[in-house]
């Protein structure tokens, strides 16, 4: 009865180990996880996202390319956005432009410009804004290492509606087009011609007529000189003269019998 006793314990615990479910691997654990789940959807999602950018596109080619061409400048844009460094570095070569000149010769508008930004920048007071796809150079009250009260406290700074005043220059696609516009014929003084006539002051360009008629000048300028032409065409001068002047002697001694 004993050994009987042991042997039905025995089938039974193997009976029931057989019907418990074998636990699955780590992998198939984290597949039915909330966290696989939620993996799983997301994935899904951008994949038909994906699908649906790829069918929109060959659907729609005009459409995607305009989309196309605006993310393309839009990246451009930032990534050609100039910085602080880059409007220090361009208004000192400026700077070093008009030193090379003469203060007689030097555009006003250009000298006091930059000279104005110099003074900022040596002050501490030239401050860059980044907007994203483009920056602003503004100035600012106070440096940023100055430890006074008025530059220290928050609420004592520039308000955001007030920054528009203070705007100095605009950065975009690699240029600060304020300081540009004010460098266009920085060597041209026009102080000097303030005396002058009105329409001496202005100055149009040449037609096409006059540059040709200017161009066939200066070749000719360069031509040698035929010596020979000019005698030859000076002494028919002399003996068409002195023909003339016989037969006007001869109508006088003809007025003169008559």
């Amino acid at each position: 009865m004993a050994s009987w006793r042991v042997l039905r314990r025995t089938l039974c615990t193997a009976a029931e180990t057989a019907a418990a479910p074998v636990p699955g691997s780590r992998w198939e654990r984290l597949k039915k996880s909330k966290v696989g789940v939620w993996c799983r959807g997301l994935f899904t999602d951008y994949k038909e996202a994906c699908r649906e950018v790829v069918v929109g596109s060959w659907e729609r080619p005009i459409k995607a390319s305009i989309y196309a061409s605006l993310l393309g400048g839009t990246w451009a844009c930032f990534y050609t956005r100039p910085d602080q460094p880059a409007f220090e570095a361009t208004l000192l070569d400026c700077s070093g432009q008009l030193g090379l000149l003469s203060p007689w010769i030097r555009n006003g508008t250009s000298d006091g410009h930059v000279q104005s930004l110099v003074k900022l920048r040596n002050e501490g007071r030239l401050r860059v804004l980044s907007l994203g796809i483009l920056a602003l150079a503004y100035q600012a009250d106070y440096d940023p290492d100055a430890t006074l009260y008025e530059a220290q406290c928050s609420n004592l700074s520039v308000p955001w509606r007030e920054l528009h005043e203070r705007v100095l220059d605009v950065g975009f696609v690699g240029r600060w087009w304020v300081l540009q516009s004010k460098m266009k014929d920085y060597d041209v003084n026009e102080e000097q011609f303030k005396d002058l006539p009105a329409d001496m002051q202005a100055t149009s360009a040449p037609s096409v007529q006059e540059v040709e008629t200017s161009e066939r000048l200066h070749k000719e300028s360069w031509l040698p000189l035929t010596v020979e032409e000019e005698e030859e065409e000076t002494e028919t001068n002399v003996t068409d003269r002195k023909e003339e002047e016989s037969q006007m002697q001869a109508l006088k001694e003809e007025q003169i019998q008559a």
